[in-house]
């Protein structure tokens, strides 16, 4: 079931051959409309001494550090979500996975490569990043219509929350090559599911190109 399609070497060349499989809707990416999701990058994915370890999940750091960068050299919104479960929050999670990340599993943290200083870490209980959390309020407040999503797994809550984000209003752009998942299979469904109904996928690049026009200007 799992399977290291991105490598450091291998993800560019991987990623536009992903981008080429599927037919997006060219929607315009505006960056000081925006606002950088960072799902769940938490040692319990990343750490290959965990059960739930994503192989490929390595090679999206680089990336995220960069747009993550990007994205506090303009001072505009980043939101780090960090899946915390208790007995009485996890519901159908428990049942399905038989396994919780509590708060207090050194585990449960997110990865040191990420300087948590630019932005907010959110707590979430499900896949869903708004499900009884104050992300709706917080991107309404920033006056934030669009969203970047990256993180861990592609096809579990990176696209249930671009989904969710989606039906409320928000604009997605589901980046490529910053998001990782447990096998190719899974992480290209969801890029072909979500190009057909809520989202754009993008490389990582074209969304720092945008910019790269922006400081040029």
């Amino acid at each position: 079931m799992k399977e290291q399609y991105f490598s450091r070497g291998s993800i560019n060349e991987k990623a536009r051959t992903m981008l080429s499989s599927i037919k997006r809707r060219e929607t315009a990416f505006v960056p000081e409309l925006s606002a950088l999701l960072i799902v769940d990058m938490q040692k319990y994915f990343l750490s290959p001494s965990s059960h739930a370890f994503i192989p490929s999940a390595q090679a999206i750091i680089p990336a995220i550090v960069e747009l993550t960068e990007a994205y506090a050299a303009q001072h505009l919104p980043v939101i780090f979500t960090r899946h915390l479960n208790t007995p009485q929050n996890a519901g159908m999670m428990k049942k399905w996975w038989k396994d919780l990340i509590r708060e207090e599993d050194p585990l449960s943290e997110i990865i040191d490569g990420l300087n948590l200083a630019s932005g907010i870490v959110l707590k979430k209980g499900q896949c869903d990043a708004f499900f009884e959390t104050p992300l709706t309020e917080i991107l309404q407040e920033k006056e934030v219509s669009q969203v970047v999503i990256c993180g861990v797994m592609t096809h579990l809550c990176c696209e249930t929350t671009a989904r969710s984000a989606f039906v409320r209003g928000f604009e997605v752009f589901f980046t490529i090559d910053g998001n990782a998942s447990y096998n190719e299979k899974f992480h290209l469904a969801t890029l072909l599911n979500l190009s057909h109904g809520f989202a754009t996928p993008m490389l990582v690049e074209e969304i720092l190109a945008t910019f790269s026009k922006k400081d040029a200007n």
